[in-house]
């Protein structure tokens, strides 16, 4: 038995969250559980977006399932995402997206996982006032947190039989910063002439996943790429709510829905779980739990074939208990 720390989050979190968790247990997944609220509304009420007892219970687990949680745009506190990233050195983050014939898209032939350095880049988010008219942001890269990621996102390939990995960049504009990421991904690939490497900039790597996404295997990539083009293959998917996503370093892992906390629909009980259930069915992979896993993915799929209880971002109009119990239903 496994304790896990979770976070439930803002907006529709607490409700996603206890959707997983009775998934979870009724596929009889070998967890236990030390829940927190975290966020806005717990600061209102406390003072602390994350209570301290929160923290400790995650440095002792080392295991962090977490819902969305609000971040204010153009000002307020920093992202709580960027803050648990960097407190916990959570280098590597890794979103599989993958089409579901189930799922009507546009594409039935996507299968791409995105390696995202984590911690540096823009999002160190070191910004200064110059003048009353300008603003600098600096972009970090190191020769550290580029070659972890670039290996790990190898290992990966071979571990999982992926026969491609593309480095994305834009090392002929920043030809310092991104080409110091895409040399050091060069000086990797040489390591392994077993996986099929190239490179690509992002921009035409955009253009690419929209119009031939079948090309991608596993790409590679600077932290603000990462966050922009993971979410680009969401949509080839059929969008946020259909990716998982994880967060690992060296000591700590932090699986998470990637979606907003969409406040605009929270206490309906329509929100769709699929993306933290997902993300949990990687937690458990990870976790030795893979038969758990399996049969997780195995009714969900099932409910998105027979198409009877639909959260409406699907096309239906069920309730999330409804559509958990249908996934309970099919395990």
């Amino acid at each position: 038995m496994t304790t896990i720390t979770v976070f439930k989050g803002d907006g529709i979190g607490p409700e996603i969250t206890d959707a997983v968790i009775k998934v979870l247990n009724a596929a009889n997944a070998k967890l236990e559980y030390e829940v927190f609220n975290v966020g806005a509304k717990v600061y209102e009420e406390t003072g602390e977006y994350i209570p301290e007892k929160a923290f400790e219970s995650y440095e002792k687990n080392k295991i962090l399932l977490k819902s969305p949680i609000t971040t204010p745009v153009g000002k307020g506190f920093r992202s709580l995402n960027v803050t648990l990233r960097n407190k916990y050195d959570l280098w590597a983050n890794i979103r599989p997206a993958k089409s579901n014939p189930c799922i009507p898209t546009k594409f039935d032939n996507v299968d791409i996982v995105t390696f995202r350095e984590n911690t540096e880049d823009l999002y160190v988010g070191k910004e200064e006032q110059i003048d009353e008219n300008t603003v600098y942001a600096y972009k970090i890269i190191t020769k550290k947190a580029s070659t972890r990621i670039i290996r790990a996102a190898f290992e990966y390939c071979i571990k999982n039989n992926r026969k491609k990995l593309t480095c994305v960049h834009k090392a002929n504009i920043l030809k310092m910063s991104d080409g110091l990421f895409l040399h050091i991904f060069e000086d990797i690939a040489k390591e392994y002439p077993q996986i099929e490497s190239n490179s690509l900039i992002v921009d035409n790597t955009c253009m690419q996943l929209v119009m031939h996404p079948e090309q991608f295997d596993v790409m590679v990539m600077p932290n603000l790429y990462g966050d922009i083009v993971s979410d680009l293959t969401s949509g080839l998917i059929g969008g946020l709510g259909l990716l998982p996503s994880c967060n690992k370093g060296d000591d700590y892992a932090m699986y998470e829905a990637v979606h907003g906390s969409a406040p605009d629909i929270a206490g309906k009980h329509i929100a769709n779980p699929s993306a933290l259930l997902l993300s949990a069915c990687m937690m458990l992979e990870d976790l030795h739990q893979e038969s758990v896993a399996t049969k997780i993915r195995n009714a969900l799929n099932k409910t998105f074939e027979e198409r009877k209880v639909l959260t409406f971002d699907l096309g239906g109009s069920a309730s999330t208990d409804a559509f958990t119990d249908e996934i309970i239903k099919n395990l």
